[in-house]
C-alpha cells in the first residue's frame, strides 16, 4: 500500500473553507504523506450557479496556509487531469451513455413541479420521499412524445429492487443496505451536468484513488457510489468514513461555536501549525497523551485505525490552549513580521524607533516578545501594546488609584530624575533604573515592590498590568517616559 496510496480532497468551490473541509483534507494529506504516496486536489465546480473563482482562490490559499500542499490538482497537472470538474463534462457524458447502452440507466422526463408533489404526498402518508421510478417503465413511443415537445430530460441510474448493496468500511467493518429503500437517484441533471454520485465515482476511479476518507455524513450515499463501481464493472476504493465534529453540545457546529472559516482563524491571529496541529486531534489519536505535534510528527505518526468512529467535539478553548503555545514558542523575527499587519490596521504603523536605543526592526522584536505571554491570538496584541502607540491613554480604575496613592508622586518624581541622567535607555539600563530606585524607596521610605512599580507602570501604560515593566521603559524611550509622567503628576497630585 505504501507506494500506490492514493487520496483526494475534492472541495465545492461555492464557499469557504470551514474546519470540516480542513480536518478532511488534513486526514487524506496525512495519510498520503505516511505512505509515501499521492494527495490529489480535485475541484467539484459543476454547481455552476454557486461555484465561484474567488471561493476557489480561497480554498487553494487556505490549504497552502495551513501547509497541506498536493501532488496534483490546480496548477500541478498530472497524467490523469484535469482536475476541475467543469473540464471533464466529455468524460461524465460518455460514463453516462455507457450506462443507458447497458440498461443499467434511464432517461426520466418528471417535471421538478409532479416530483415535487409526490414527495409531498409521500411525505403526507409518512414515507421517506423517493422517486417512485415512474419513467423506468416507459416505452419508447412514450419517451419520443416527451422529446418532440421539447422535454430535457435527466438520467437515472436503475438501482436493483431487491437485495442489499454491500461495503465495506475499515474503520467501522460491513455496512450494508436494503436496496429498496434506494431509490433511483439521478446521474445527469438535464442541463448535462453530472451529479456528485456519478462525478465522483467516475473520478475517483479514472484517478486511480485507492482510498476515500471523507465525512460519515456520507456514509447513506455509499451504497449508490458501490452501485455504480460494479455498473462500471470497476473495484471500489477502501472507504474510511471520518466521525464529524460537533459543538460541545453535540449540535452541529455554529459559527458562535468556532465553525469559521479558515481565512476568518487566519485572520484573527491563529497560526496554521496550531490549528493543524488541534484539528489532527479531531476524531485522531496518536497512541499516547503527547498532544503538541509538529507536521512531521503526525505524518510519522498517522494511521487510519487511530481514527475514531466518535464524533469529535470542537472546543474553542482547546484551540486557544495550542494557539497560545505556539505563540510562545514562535521565533521573534517571525513573530515580528506576523504582527505587523495587525498593529499597521489598528495604529497605522508597526514600528516606533523615535528616541529609544532600538533600530525600528529590533523595536518592533522586544515589543512583541514581551507580551506573547499575554494573548491568545496574534490578533489580540494591538490592544496589549497601545501603551507603545497611543500618548493620550485613560487612567481609570486600579491605574487611577496607583497614581493618587501617598507615594506615588515621589516615586514618579524620582523616576524622572533616574531616566533624564541617562543618554541611553535600553532594557538594561531600564533594569537598572527600577533596581535602584526600589533600593532608594526602600531605604527612604520603606516602601515595598508593589508601591514602586505600579505608580510607574500605571502612569507609562495607563494600567497596573502588562509586559515587563524594563520592557515597556525601554520600548517608550527616554523622552516619551519624561514626558508621559511630566504630564501626569499635576493631574494626580494630592
Amino acid at each position: 500500500m505504501a507506494e500506490s496510496a492514493r487520496v483526494r480532497f475534492a472541495p465545492s468551490p461555492t464557499g469557504e473553507l470551514h474546519l470540516g473541509n480542513v480536518r478532511t483534507a488534513l486526514f487524506n494529506w496525512l495519510f498520503a504523506r505516511h505512505h509515501n504516496g499521492s494527495f490529489i486536489l480535485r475541484i467539484e465546480d459543476t454547481d455552476v450557479a454557486r461555484s465561484s473563482e474567488e471561493a476557489e482562490r480561497a480554498i487553494l490559499e487556505g490549504l497552502r496556509w495551513l501547509g497541506i500542499d498536493w501532488d496534483e490538482g490546480p496548477g500541478k497537472e498530472g497524467s490523469l487531469g484535469p482536475y476541475h470538474q467543469s473540464d471533464r463534462l466529455a468524460i461524465y457524458r460518455s460514463h453516462a451513455t455507457r450506462l443507458l447502452d447497458s440498461g443499467l440507466a434511464y432517461h426520466c422526463y418528471c417535471s421538478s413541479e409532479r416530483l415535487e408533489e409526490m414527495r409531498r404526498e409521500q411525505r403526507r402518508r409518512g414515507r421517506p420521499p423517493r422517486y417512485d421510478r415512474r419513467c423506468r417503465a416507459l416505452t419508447d413511443a412514450d419517451r419520443e412524445g416527451y422529446e418532440s415537445e421539447g422535454t430535457e430530460p435527466v438520467i437515472r441510474f436503475m438501482t436493483p429492487r431487491q437485495g442489499e448493496t454491500s461495503f465495506r468500511d475499515l474503520l467501522r467493518g460491513e455496512i450494508s443496505f436494503a436496496n429498496d429503500t434506494l431509490d433511483d437517484f439521478v446521474i445527469m441533471k438535464s442541463d448535462g451536468y453530472p451529479t456528485y454520485h456519478l462525478a465522483s465515482v467516475v473520478d475517483d476511479h479514472l484517478m486511480e484513488v485507492s482510498h476515500v476518507l471523507r465525512a460519515d455524513d456520507w456514509i447513506p450515499s455509499s451504497p449508490r457510489h458501490v452501485l455504480l463501481y460494479r455498473a462500471f464493472g470497476w473495484d471500489p476504493p477502501h472507504f474510511v468514513h471520518l466521525p464529524l465534529i460537533l459543538d460541545k453540545a453535540g449540535g452541529k457546529l455554529s459559527k458562535r461555536q468556532g465553525d469559521v472559516s479558515v481565512a476568518d482563524y487566519k485572520q484573527n491571529g491563529y497560526l496554521p501549525e496550531a490549528l493543524v496541529n488541534y484539528l489532527a486531534l479531531l476524531g485522531w489519536s496518536p497512541g499516547d497523551t503527547q498532544e503538541i505535534l509538529s507536521a512531521e510528527d503526525l505524518i510519522d505518526r498517522f494511521t487510519w485505525d487511530r481514527i475514531s468512529v466518535s464524533p469529535a467535539v470542537f472546543d474553542l478553548e482547546r484551540l486557544n490552549w495550542f494557539n497560545r503555545w505556539y505563540i510562545r514558542h514562535l521565533p521573534v523575527d517571525r513573530m515580528a513580521h506576523a504582527v505587523a499587519p495587525y498593529l499597521r490596521e489598528a495604529y497605522g504603523r508597526e514600528e516606533q524607533s523615535e528616541d529609544t536605543a532600538y533600530s525600528p526592526a529590533e523595536w518592533l522584536k522586544l515589543l512583541v516578545d514581551n507580551v506573547r505571554e499575554e494573548v491568545d491570538s496574534l490578533g489580540q496584541i494591538p490592544a496589549h501594546v497601545a501603551f507603545a502607540f497611543i500618548d493620550e491613554l485613560a487612567y481609570t480604575g486600579e491605574a487611577a488609584e496607583a497614581m493618587r496613592a501617598p507615594a506615588a508622586g515621589e516615586v514618579l518624581a524620582a523616576f524622572v530624575d533616574k531616566v533624564r541622567s541617562l543618554e541611553i535607555l535600553d532594557i538594561a539600563a531600564a533594569n537598572t533604573v527600577l533596581q535602584n530606585l526600589r533600593a532608594l524607596l526602600k531605604e527612604r521610605r520603606n516602601l515595598g515592590a508593589r508601591e514602586v512599580m505600579f505608580p510607574i507602570r500605571a502612569g507609562l501604560t495607563g494600567s497596573v498590568h502588562g509586559p515587563n515593566l524594563a520592557a515597556v521603559i525601554a520600548l517608550l524611550g527616554r523622552d516619551r517616559c519624561i514626558r508621559r509622567v511630566t504630564q501626569l503628576q499635576s493631574s494626580f497630585s494630592r
